[in-house]
């Protein structure tokens, strides 16, 4: 029995370092996406900083509740790869178009993070228009999260988490080890939020700069492992009452070292489009003056809450698992 405690304590604290970002970069990128927005919004936004910081983590979450969650978070857009051809040209931005060219399950089986975001940012306008406060706040975070995956290079990608190449386990690396260590160090004035005139555009751009840095996220791992000791690559840490295994501190400083700012700067980019989406869709409803809404149900959030967090803890992952 204790040795099931032990696991059980282990495997949780594995979890909660190993999704995207971390939980910990996701609730970074939503709460400094509060301070880019203008004078009209980020009181409203100030006030319920906490809730959009504490629910950057529901999806997630989620993906222990529901199945259909998991392809939200990601695109293989590799799966789609033609020898000669730009990847990024053979894929139609178009959802209707896409689905007309691949079939709907093949991109729900493959991911369809733009696709999604683009979608939540009408979802957003409508709560907007409908000055519905508690609508606002669990899109504007939950869209936030989904925004930040897009921003992540092992994001787009069938080789996810290294299982192709014989790197597994280096998703939770540099999604989640780097940020715990580095992310109070990084520089979060990132400017204002802007207008997006197209958003399935802009959110496609950011894919395709995550994309860009495959190879290099890939191929410098690769390059330290065979220059550093194997018992220097990981060590045990303490979390709470359990003992994990994990990537030690010098693999993980040599590695972000070698990236150069890489995982900085894709944090910071995702934080402005957080902002710049919110703002995006307040405008497209028509400015709505966020001092005068519906006033938060509070109860009704924390149902929310309660729900996400019961499906996280019996820890029955549908879909895709980082760490398998």
């Amino acid at each position: 029995m204790k040795n099931r405690l032990v696991a059980s304590f282990v495997f949780i604290a594995v979890m909660l370092v190993c999704q995207s970002w971390g939980f910990y970069g996701h609730k970074r990128i939503n709460r400094m996406a509060v301070f880019t927005l203008p004078p009209e919004m980020v009181g409203f936004y100030k006030k319920n900083i906490e809730y959009v910081t504490a629910h950057a983590v529901d999806p997630d979450k989620r993906r222990y509740a529901s199945k259909g969650e998991a392809p939200r978070h990601y695109i293989d857009i590799d799966h789609y790869a033609k020898e000669g051809q730009n990847v990024f040209q053979i894929m139609p931005r178009n959802w209707f178009d896409a689905v007309e060219k691949f079939s709907e399950d093949t991109l729900q089986a493959y991911g369809i993070v733009p696709w999604h975001v683009a979608r939540m940012t009408n979802w957003l306008t409508k709560a907007f228009e409908s000055r519905d406060a508690n609508r606002i706040l669990s899109v504007s975070a939950d869209i936030g999260h989904y925004i930040g995956d897009a921003h992540v290079p092992l994001h787009t990608t069938e080789n996810y988490n290294g299982q192709l190449t014989d790197q597994k386990g280096i998703h939770g690396l540099w999604e989640s080890r780097i940020p715990e260590l580095m992310a109070d160090e990084y520089d979060y004035f990132v400017g204002r939020a802007k207008y997006i005139n197209r958003p399935i555009d802009a959110i496609w751009a950011a894919v395709i700069e995550s994309h860009s840095h495959l190879d290099s996220v890939l191929l410098i791992e690769k390059d330290l492992t065979q220059k550093i000791a194997s018992d220097q690559k990981y060590a045990f840490e303490t979390r709470g009452k359990s003992t994990v295994r994990q990537y030690s501190q010098q693999f993980s400083l040599a590695y972000t070292n070698r990236m150069g700012d890489m995982v900085e700067t894709r944090m910071r980019k995702a934080i402005v489009m957080v902002g710049s989406m919110w703002y995006t869709a307040w405008v497209n409803a028509g400015q709505p003056d966020l001092n005068n809404i519906d006033e938060v149900n509070e109860e009704q959030l924390a149902k929310e809450l309660k729900e996400a967090e019961d499906a996280f803890q019996r820890q029955q992952i549908k879909g895709r698992n980082h760490d398998n």
